[in-house]
């Protein structure tokens, strides 16, 4: 498979080094089943919000998940309400909801509105006897009934062996059957404790195959949920259980984005819209409240960030020297980031990026500079390089934004800011010195208020966006110190800037207020960049 416009990045073999029948992968037509809002949210402490829950099945449709499982209606009121929000919205994916095994959850379910149902019932002897305290006939004679139940109001079902990992090979092969035979649409392997090995995973899944269309749902407890997954696509599961960015109970669930991303690059297959997945990911992260790891595969902040010398002069050279795929294949972008370890080659891109020209004396100096403070444990900021480059060139930095006063509240119902800024007259019209711009704003919290005060006083100045906010550090003791780390784009030019101050709201605004600066300042074209040299 190669990727349009980046035909420089090689494409897997699937037979290489082949355990199981890996080649199988390239012909499936594998699809999505998303339980985020589900299974997701059984995560300790994640609980999304009707409007969360409704955002995030948008996302997940436009980038064309199959089916969404859009709660428990047996949960409760709200949780019926928010999944009759979502089959509302008229997505293209079917929209479902769990229910266990009894009738009253089908009912719960098919008053919200929903198409389909995914019907769990104890496979394993464990569950069968000592959860529900029963027999396994028992177990295949009511599921008979609930597969027939369902069917008979005209609902999609899918049945779930909980526990199936763990369970008696044969006894989940006569339920699954059972359950097929009733009028069940598919059945699914639950690898529920994320217990599973590959080999074990393959033969309990080819086996279900072999009865009929067949869902897989794997758990990260051993690190193998992509892994597992991706056997069962191969031993002939067609529908995928994951959630976004992984997030689930203990270990969480296998993330949607990996098995995606496997598929495609490593197979050809294209289950869903790849290029959706960094806004979906981001989403959810920030709907959850659990952050993106920064080394988290496909969507962690560092996938395509590359700081040493050699990596980078290598990715300068060609951008498949040290990436298995390209960012944006994924709706991503490459960065390259300056600290310790960074090269002739990596200083100048970035210098260059934002205009700025060095001979190679000024060059040798930028770097030796940009080193000294990695050494000391600093991430070197884009304003950091330019205020660098500036230095060595002799060159005073002229701010056309300042702040010149914050005042921020949180003590009331609503938290408010204000803050005075000045405005150089050379990005108004016809107008000369500097103007003084006033603005408030209310929002979430203190940092959040005086953020939209600053967009409200810069106005028709800058159209600017905020595209990553990191609380960097804080010192401990009574001279206790927050360090904030913003990334701020307009048009296609970004900076990211820090700020260190006793208090998180004026470090948040200092940041904001500088990069806003550095993104106004102008931009001189650059000549075209000498050959990378380390």
């Amino acid at each position: 498979m190669k990727f349009s416009g980046q035909s420089n990045h090689p494409t897997s073999d699937p037979t290489d080094d082949a355990v199981f029948d890996w080649s199988s992968l390239a012909d499936s037509s594998v699809q999505f089943l998303d339980t985020t809002l589900r299974d997701g949210e059984q995560a300790p402490g994640v609980s999304l919000s009707p409007d969360e829950k409704a955002d995030v099945a948008r996302l997940l449709d436009e980038a064309g998940v199959s089916v969404i499982e859009a709660g428990s209606a047996c949960t409760g009121a709200g949780e019926r309400e928010t999944i009759s929000r979502v089959t509302d919205l008229d997505l293209g994916a079917r929209v479902t909801s769990f229910c266990r095994g009894v009738r009253n959850d089908v009912d719960l379910a098919l008053d919200c509105g929903v198409e389909g149902v995914n019907l769990v019932v104890p496979a394993s002897d464990r569950h069968v006897e000592t959860k529900v305290g029963t027999t396994r006939e028992d177990v295949i004679a009511d599921t008979v009934d609930l597969v027939e139940y369902a069917r008979d109001h005209g609902l999609w079902v899918e049945v779930l062996g909980e526990d199936g990992s763990r369970a008696d090979l044969e006894f989940l092969v006569d339920l699954m059957g059972a359950a097929l035979d009733a009028g069940a649409d598919r059945v699914c392997y639950c690898d529920t404790v994320g217990h599973a090995t590959p080999d074990r995973t393959h033969e309990v899944v080819s086996r279900l195959a072999d009865l009929g269309p067949t869902s897989t749902h794997t758990h990260d407890d051993l690190g193998l949920a992509v892994t597992n997954a991706l056997v069962s696509v191969a031993a002939g599961a067609d529908l995928v259980h994951a959630t976004v960015n992984g997030v689930g109970e203990r270990a969480g669930n296998v993330a949607l984005e990996e098995v995606a991303i496997a598929l495609q690059h490593g197979y050809g297959v294209e289950p869903v819209d790849a290029t959706k997945l960094y806004r979906l990911a981001r989403r959810v992260a920030e709907a959850s409240g659990v952050p993106l790891a920064p080394n988290k595969a496909v969507v962690g902040e560092n996938a395509f960030t590359h700081e040493s010398g050699i990596h980078t002069d290598g990715t300068l050279k060609d951008e498949a020297m040290y990436e298995p795929y390209p960012p944006e294949t994924v709706g991503r972008d490459r960065r390259l980031v300056l600290g310790k370890h960074a090269g002739r080659a990596g200083v100048r891109a970035a210098l260059e990026e934002h205009g700025v020209d060095v001979d190679e004396g000024e060059l040798s100096a930028v770097v030796e500079r940009v080193k000294e403070l990695g050494d000391r444990g600093k991430r070197v900021t884009d304003a950091d390089l330019l205020a660098i480059a500036e230095d060595v060139q002799g060159r005073d930095h002229e701010r056309r934004v300042e702040l010149r006063d914050l005042t921020a509240t949180s003590g009331g119902a609503t938290p408010t800011a204000s803050v005075r800024l000045g405005v150089a007259g050379e990005l108004l019209e016809d107008r000369d010195g500097w103007e003084e711009r006033v603005a408030s704003g209310t929002g979430s919290g203190p940092v959040d208020a005086a953020m939209t005060a600053v967009r409200d006083a810069l106005g028709e100045v800058a159209d600017v966006s905020l595209d990553a906010y990191h609380v960097d550090a804080i010192t401990g003791g009574t001279d206790a110190v927050v360090t904030v780390e913003i990334e701020m784009s307009r048009d296609d030019h970004s900076v990211t800037a820090t700020a260190s101050e006793a208090d998180i709201t004026r470090a948040s605004v200092v940041a904001m207020v500088d990069a806003v600066d550095r993104l106004l300042a102008p931009r001189s074209t650059p000549p075209p960049r000498a050959e990378a040299d380390d």
